[in-house]
């Protein structure tokens, strides 16, 4: 081993110990499962606007993004880019408050489908069960993305055994989240919402200078025909351009629906210890993302610029050109340049690539959490009816955290698996299942909980049927699944809504209550 590879090692064994330190400080806090789930709703407006982007953005910040674009230019990467700037803002702006007033009257709710549940009065329970169930089946492969990008790093940096690197991370992420529950997940969060900053910086600044100065990257993405265009991608295998069509910009830009749908990210609103200074929360939130994501997408133009350079090896797997897994592992790469010069920026590089497991379990960490709390709050003890002490309800969260994390494992085996990929048809999921709830159950006051199970299985069954049946038709059809689930979703509520009994007086009367506080 050389002395930049124990250089490298250091910065991230020291970083991964602080997380485990982390989780062991915070899991005195969590006296209950509502401490453990929801931290007590006692965030801070800065823990709570970075913890709540830093779990959103995960790996696909650092290495789906820059992929993407090194791959084919700015197109698609800048369309997804500016839907999920747009679909920030207007997230904090009009559910956040909201969201965080309702959940605490209706009936104090600690998740999602808590929620839904209090909000209609169903006593059935057949809403909380079918979001705990589609919470399970999307958040098990956006988890098993994260553990996938940790195994490619390692494997990719060292040379280590994807599998193996790969469970080693799975392993710590579940460590200090077991042990410290949503507060640990949300003070790391914002911990390593400030690596990632800094990662994607010194990305930025290092690639922008070892590619020749900012001119030649310009002058590289401008002779690669349709790369730097809104309108047009570049081709690897023709070497050419190719039009962008417009259908394709809206499909990219759908993926900002996907924000009133994420449940790791409605958390955040639900946790902040006072809703007035949700405000504040959402300027700061707003602006990082804008940076970030800018400074993601040009990562990748200056990486491909580095390359034309002779700096960097082509990460385009010509035996397959349209794929973005070989991509994705662009600043993985600039990492390892970084540390070839010398002890101190290995250093440097180890924090790099900090930040890309920072990325990672920020988001692994608040999926894990969701995802147990919808089996053993949601299902085992509401829809079961199981009643567990206490004591015996936390262990049971923290062993279904575990099975999880276990089945995010096995999906994450396969190394050929894209981040981006794989993030995209769970981000579908969530934001077609509950994006159209949340947005009617608060706003509309005419939704019942009939309109709501409507939308939420319609929502989730046809982000499946469009995937994996319409879109493969090509030509119009080939629309982000996310878009025609979102908008099925929503004729549905409204449609059947309509079409059976008002909500009750006392479910109307809440409803106005809300509205009042906002």
């Amino acid at each position: 081993m050389t002395s930049n590879q124990i250089g490298i090692i250091i910065a991230i064994t020291v970083y991964l110990f602080m997380m485990l330190i982390i989780g062991a400080v915070f899991s005195k806090k969590n006296n209950s499962v509502g401490d453990f789930y929801l931290g007590g709703r006692k965030l801070g407006p800065l823990v709570t606007a970075m913890s709540a982007e830093a779990s959103d953005m995960s790996s696909w910040l650092l290495m789906g993004l820059p992929g993407l674009a090194y791959l084919s230019g700015v197109a698609d990467a800048g369309w997804t880019a500016i839907g999920l700037a747009v679909g920030t803002y207007i997230n904090w702006l009009l559910v956040a408050k909201r969201l965080r007033n309702y959940t605490q009257v209706a009936g104090n709710s600690i998740t999602i489908p808590d929620f839904f549940k209090n909000r209609f009065r169903d006593n059935s329970n057949a809403l909380l069960l079918i979001g705990a169930l589609f919470i399970i089946i999307f958040f098990i492969p956006y988890t098993a993305s994260g553990f996938a990008a940790c195994g490619k790093l390692f494997s990719s940096l060292f040379g280590v055994n994807y599998e193996i690197a790969m469970i080693v991370s799975a392993v710590i992420i579940v460590g200090y989240t077991t042990t410290g529950g949503f507060l640990a997940a949300s003070f790391t969060d914002f911990i390593q919402s400030i690596i990632m900053t800094i990662a994607l910086i010194i990305v930025l600044t290092y690639g922008i200078s070892t590619a020749g100065g900012w001119n030649a990257v310009m002058d590289n993405a401008q002779s690669l025909a349709g790369f730097f265009s809104l309108n047009q991608t570049y081709n690897n295998a023709a070497d050419a351009a190719q039009t962008y069509p417009v259908l394709n910009m809206v499909t990219m830009m759908a993926w900002g629906l996907g924000y009133f749908g994420m449940p790791h990210i409605l958390l955040r609103f639900m946790a902040i210890d006072d809703s007035k200074k949700l405000k504040l929360s959402r300027r700061v939130a707003s602006v990082w993302v804008v940076i970030s994501l800018t400074i993601g997408v040009f990562i990748g133009i200056v990486g491909r610029a580095m390359t034309s350079a002779g700096a960097l090896e082509n990460l385009v797997d010509m035996s397959n050109p349209t794929s973005s897994a070989t991509a994705e592992t662009i600043i993985v790469k600039i990492a390892d340049l970084i540390s070839r010069h010398g002890f101190g920026f290995a250093l440097v590089a180890g924090l790099i690539l900090a930040g890309i497991l920072a990325s990672t379990m920020s988001t692994a960490d608040s999926q894990l959490l969701a995802a147990s709390s919808a089996v053993s709050h949601n299902i085992i003890e509401d829809v079961l009816h199981i009643n567990l002490s206490e004591k015996k309800s936390m262990l049971v969260a923290r062993i279904t955290l575990v099975v999880v994390a276990i089945a995010g494992v096995i999906i994450a085996y396969n190394p050929n698996s894209s981040v981006f990929n794989i993030v995209s048809f769970a981000w579908a999921g969530f934001g077609a299942v509950f994006g159209p709830v949340i947005l009617f159950a608060l706003f509309w006051k005419r939704t019942n909980r009939w309109g709501a199970l409507a939308g939420m299985i319609t929502g989730g069954a046809m982000v499946f049927i469009w995937k994996y049946a319409v879109r493969p038709l090509g030509g119009a059809w080939d629309v982000y699944e996310l878009l025609p689930a979102f908008i099925v979703a929503a004729l549905f509520i409204v449609i059947v809504s309509l079409v059976t009994p008002a909500p009750s007086a006392e479910i109307t009367e809440e409803f106005e209550k809300v509205k009042a506080m906002n």
